[in-house]
């Protein structure tokens, strides 16, 4: 699941960080995104659930957990890429200028382009690891799991084999489903949004 839209970045100015990261907020948008989250998935019985440490993933599931009882799980390794000297916010900026080092970010499908940004090496493996620790814990279980764009984006694309960027960009509070056995990693649905269209 990612988590729904956060603040909106404001031009001179940067999100806090945590640990070197930006933590937005969710909108007022985002906020209600969490509530039709958890109308869509309140009657679905889950095994574990798990969120990143950035206050948006926790905030998403926070109305589930209200309506499961459910304590989440907080994994540093499901956090959002490191970005370095493009943290806090300045991505978005980066993205709305169309400054020519974001767009060779996407004609290379290469985060770490950006000075002090995580490798690619890097972030996939934090992620893989995640992934199998989740599984290990919850064998022929049902998981759900509060993530950020990109690295859903990185996961599907370690689950399909397919370029590094195939799947980055799934809508804000989307549902994308994998199973992971010990043998693979199959996906089973990308950025399944119908629960935000009521």
């Amino acid at each position: 699941m990612r988590h729904g839209a956060s603040a909106d970045s404001v031009e001179g100015e940067t999100f806090e960080l945590v640990e070197g990261q930006g933590d937005p907020p969710l909108s007022e948008i985002g906020r209600h995104q969490a509530e039709v989250v958890a109308t869509r998935l309140g009657h679905e019985l889950f095994d574990g659930m798990y969120v990143s440490t950035l206050r948006r993933t926790s905030e998403t599931a926070a109305p589930l957990v209200d309506r499961t009882g459910m304590t989440p799980v907080v994994d540093a390794d499901l956090r959002e890429v490191f970005l370095g000297e493009w943290e806090g916010g300045l991505l978005r900026q980066k993205a709305a200028d169309r400054d020519p080092l974001f767009e060779q970010v996407f004609a290379e499908q290469r985060w770490d382009i950006v000075p002090g940004a995580e490798s690619r090496d890097a972030f996939g493996g934090r992620l893989r690891r995640a992934v199998e620790r989740i599984a290990t814990a919850h064998p022929g279980g049902r998981v759900v799991v509060f993530s950020h764009g990109a690295a859903i984006g990185e996961i599907l694309a370690q689950t399909t084999g397919s370029d590094p960027f195939a799947f980055v960009g799934a809508d804000n509070a989307s549902i994308s489903k994998i199973v992971v056995t010990p043998e693979r990693w199959v996906l089973r649905g990308y950025n399944d949004t119908s629960h935000l269209s009521g």
